[in-house]
């Protein structure tokens, strides 16, 4: 599961997936700097695991992570193969979310492609042109779908409704994600549609340092461009965060959050943000060789869980044996918990929740 960072040229995407994985893209002042997309493995900060460090003691330690994809910036007329517009368009169809940097400062030493800072002029060209594209390819499967309903085909007229629904939607300058499908038939389809516009959505409002903990008018604007969006809004200075970067020590770190008035790096908040719009949660397995974070999908049931770890835990799986997270800090131990009868044992119907610790027996 990847999330793909996306904007106008300049806005401080490749500064940010600098930040966000320590991996070192070129990040220059002009457009088009990012030109091949770069993918940053990222951990997910989760203080759950040092609590699990601390009464575990294990010889190593494995957070989870999300996968941050940098991609160049877009510009007016990308759906028409502008700049770079077809390859962005291909890269950020191979994400699952979308985290859309908006520049929300005043520099005038950093040129803005149109010339002045507007975040919802910046947020409206690349909607339009994700919806464009959208269209384009929406138009192009009515056209092969349409023959098949006028022969009363049931699907092909299930089909030919959502995409008459969706293509009213876009040409109403609105994305495919507000289309709230009416039954389980149209969610698989849209889903098999694999438009960009119908992917989930968080923004990170850039911002100068001064800003970093309240915003400031050009995120009100964002915040209310977006409210009926059900989309989560995110205020970062992304030039705050890489001098954060920069710092040898925690303490260090630390001391720059203290006199920002923050409690912990924006870039930490994004993360989280990101593994959530992914539909992502964490389960645990913790022993004296390792403590690790393992990532699922929300709603994975203990097999499949599993599964992540190694297919043959799946193909084999037996039974689960798990405690709930807070269970576990409270006793201590697993010992504990089983005198204390908060272990459980599941088969495979369990559905997995955020935060269990677990261990599978399985026969192959």
């Amino acid at each position: 599961m990847k999330a793909g960072i996306v904007g106008l040229p300049n806005v401080g995407k490749s500064t940010l997936f600098n930040c966000l994985s320590n991996a070192k893209a070129q990040s220059a002042n002009f457009p088009f700097c990012t030109i091949e997309p770069n993918i940053g493995v990222v951990s997910v900060p989760d203080s759950r695991m040092e609590k699990l460090e601390e009464l575990v003691k294990p010889e190593r330690v494995q957070m989870a992570t999300v996968d941050i994809v940098d991609i160049a910036g877009l510009v007016k007329g990308a759906s028409k193969g502008e700049g770079l517009g077809n390859q962005f368009l291909g890269n950020i169809r191979e994400c699952n979310a979308i985290i859309h940097v908006l520049r929300c400062f005043d520099n005038d030493n950093i040129v803005h492609v149109d010339g002045n800072v507007n975040p919802i002029r910046d947020k409206e060209t690349i909607d339009i042109e994700l919806q464009l594209k959208d269209l384009e390819n929406v138009e192009k499967r009515l056209e092969k779908v349409n023959r098949a309903a006028k022969t009363g085909n049931k699907e092909a007229q299930t089909e030919k409704a959502l995409l008459d629904r969706i293509r009213e939607t876009l040409l109403q300058a609105k994305s495919a994600r507000t289309v709230v499908p009416e039954n389980n038939d149209e969610e698989v389809l849209l889903e098999s549609f694999q438009l960009i516009t119908a992917k989930p959505v968080l923004y990170v409002c850039n911002v100068d340092e001064s800003s970093a903990v309240s915003g400031n008018k050009y995120v009100d604007q964002v915040r209310e461009l977006v409210k009926d969006e059900d989309a989560e809004v995110i205020v970062l200075s992304v030039g705050a965060e890489a001098d954060i970067t920069e710092l040898e020590s925690y303490e260090e770190r630390q001391v720059f959050l203290e006199d920002m008035g923050l409690k912990e790096p924006g870039a930490s908040v994004l993360i989280r943000a990101a593994y959530k719009l992914l539909k992502q949660q964490t389960y645990f397995t913790a022993g004296v060789k390792e403590v690790r974070a393992w990532t699922i999908n929300i709603g994975s049931t203990a097999p499949q869980a599993a599964g992540v770890i190694h297919t043959d835990f799946e193909k084999g799986f037996i039974r689960a044996e798990v405690i709930a997270y807070e269970d576990f800090v409270q006793y201590g131990s697993e010992a504990k918990c089983k005198e204390a009868g908060k272990f459980k044992v599941e088969g495979k119907e369990y559905i997995v929740k955020d935060g269990d610790v677990m261990h599978f027996r399985f026969n192959v």
